[in-house]
């Protein structure tokens, strides 16, 4: 390896980043309302929205401003959370790794000018629009960029094995969602959210360090692959079952699973999710348990539908997986709020 250059630390690029004391204090309330939903003091559904990667500030904010008067329309049955992701775990490593490491697709990496950016595109998001936003915790060591900006964490689920994502996730204070591994292993997935909601004490950043636990953690099911390469959802009724009883059986605090639509559950069919968002409202419908503990969906979501290559310039399409377009999306929210 070549030691290019020494990156500023997170106090110093808070510092020179500020978020205002304003946007502060409106983030504090923010977490307050998004810790109600996953501790049970608030019942309303959760939507996790947006692109699969955040890739261009301008099309995301323009995204997720389209988002303001849906919510509001929806708010007394639905609180929204946007996805802005902005890295991307690459299953080769060969790919578009997201903005923290290329903050113009089409330029070289710049991993400076990435940390800069993602800091940037969230304190925006939250300037112009006042959602406090979702993103992916795919580097622990990089969770202090953000950690005064994001609402809610998800780690993926080619990292949810992880011993370091799973000793952060216990000290980051906002809900974090723990995926099933690609294995579809609900074993697996139990027990990082049994060790994220645990205390412990760690080296972090050169820092020895304690966490306090974060009873906030929860399931993300998002299917899985087989031997053989193919998809197997697990969002069907006997699934949700069945991880009701591995919820009962773990003691764990706030029994809540949120519902990836897209990935595996849908095989990367993208227009699936319109009809995986219904039959999982369908069993909330029929059974209490799956009722009490289906808290929300993850859908990916953009401006157009589908997904290009980087270069096509296609303004709000994503470039790495497909998406849900907005008029199919706007319509998908308002059918789950009269579904609910």
């Amino acid at each position: 390896m070549k030691f290019l250059r020494k990156l500023p630390i997170p106090k110093d690029v808070k510092e020179e980043f500020p978020l205002s004391a304003e946007l502060a204090a409106h983030k504090a309330e923010k977490d307050k309302e998004l810790a109600g939903l996953f501790s049970g003091k608030d019942d309303r559904f959760v939507l996790i929205i947006g692109p699969c990667s955040a890739d261009n500030e301008t099309s995301v904010v323009d995204y997720i401003s389209r988002l303001v008067p849906v919510q509001e329309k929806v708010k007394d049955k639905i609180c929204i959370i946007p996805r802005v992701y902005t890295n991307k775990p690459r299953t080769t490593g060969e790919g578009y790794k997201g903005m923290v490491h290329q903050p113009d697709p089409e330029k070289k990496e710049d991993m400076l000018e990435g940390i800069v950016s993602i800091r940037k595109l969230h304190t925006k998001v939250i300037a112009e629009t006042g959602f406090i936003c979702a993103d992916e915790m795919l580097y622990p060591e990089n969770q202090r960029y953000l950690s005064d900006l994001l609402g809610y964490i998800a780690i993926g689920a080619r990292s949810v094995e992880n011993q370091q994502h799973r000793l952060v996730a216990s000290g980051c204070g906002i809900p974090v969602g723990m995926k099933n591994p690609t294995s579809g292993d609900f074993n697996v997935m139990m027990n990082s959210i049994k060790a994220a909601q645990s205390k412990h004490m760690f080296i972090f950043r050169g820092w020895e360090v304690e966490s306090e636990g974060n009873p906030l953690t929860h399931a993300i099911i998002r299917g899985s692959v087989n031997k053989h390469g193919q998809s197997i959802p697990n969002y069907h009724y006997e699934d949700l079952i069945r991880l009701h009883d591995f919820y009962e059986k773990s003691g764990l605090e706030n029994m809540n699973v949120i519902v990836d639509t897209n990935h595996s559950n849908s095989g990367k069919q993208y227009l699936e999710q319109i009809r995986i968002c219904k039959e999982v409202l369908s069993s909330r419908r029929h059974s209490t348990d799956i009722n009490s503990m289906v808290k929300g969906f993850m859908i990916e979501s953009y401006i157009e539908d589908g997904c290009q290559k980087i270069g096509e310039g296609v303004y709000g399409k994503s470039i790495t997986d497909p998406c849900l377009g907005w008029e199919k999306s706007e319509k998908l929210i308002y059918e789950i709020a009269d579904l609910l």
